[in-house]
């Protein structure tokens, strides 16, 4: 798994953690002095459930987008780590497999 997945998936962790936890640890904090236990578990504070439904579904929709793109980056062509056409065919020539007429031939091509 990509180095930015992981990052974002534990990004995402720690966020949703902290969206579901904060409510609960207030609620029992509160003791239900907000409107007491009645339906929707009285916090007192409901008005930010819009504001943390948009924060949910935004954090859900960034950690799907990071992790296509870290699965599309892995299965990418890695231009660094592949020789270039020249430094190939420098090796061709080196072990011989082509004699130093193809190479300079070659070479002006690749040019």
């Amino acid at each position: 798994m990509n180095k930015n997945v992981k990052t974002a998936l534990i990004i995402g962790g720690i966020v949703i953690a902290i969206l579901i936890i904060v409510p609960l640890v207030f609620g029992l904090i509160s003791g239900g002095r907000y409107g007491g236990w009645g339906m929707m578990g009285g916090f007192g504070w409901m008005w930010l459930m819009p504001i943390f439904f948009i924060l949910f579904w935004g954090l859900v929709i960034w950690a799907i987008v990071a992790l296509v793109r870290g699965l599309s980056e892995s299965r990418g062509y890695d231009s660094s780590k592949a020789d270039s056409a020249l430094e190939v065919l420098k090796k061709r020539y080196a072990r011989g497999e082509i004699n130093k007429e193809e190479y300079e031939e070659k070479k002006r091509d690749l040019a």
